[in-house]
C-alpha cells in the first residue's frame, strides 16, 4: 500500500495516509482538525529499514558507506 505524507492547510499538522491503491480515491481528512483542506508533501525515503536521518555516529561518512558501523 502506498503511504503519502500530507500537511493540513488549516492547522499545519503533518500526517501520513495509507492508500489501498496508487490511485487516490479517498478524501484526505486531517486527524487533528478534521479539515479536508490538505496537500501532499515530499518526504524523505526510508530505505533498508532506516530513515534518511543520521542513525549513528558514522552516518554520512566513508565509514558508514563501507559498512564499518554494522548498520548496513
Amino acid at each position: 500500500m502506498p503511504v503519502y505524507d500530507y500537511k493540513c492547510n488549516e492547522c499545519e499538522t503533518k500526517f501520513e495516509v495509507f492508500h489501498k491503491t496508487l490511485k487516490e480515491e479517498t478524501e484526505v481528512i486531517c486527524p487533528s482538525c478534521s479539515s479536508v483542506n490538505s496537500r501532499k508533501v515530499m518526504s524523505a525515503a526510508n530505505v533498508g529499514g532506516f530513515s534518511s536521518e543520521k542513525s549513528c555516529e558514522y552516518a554520512g561518512t566513508s565509514a558508514c558507506s563501507s559498512g564499518m558501523c554494522g548498520l548496513q
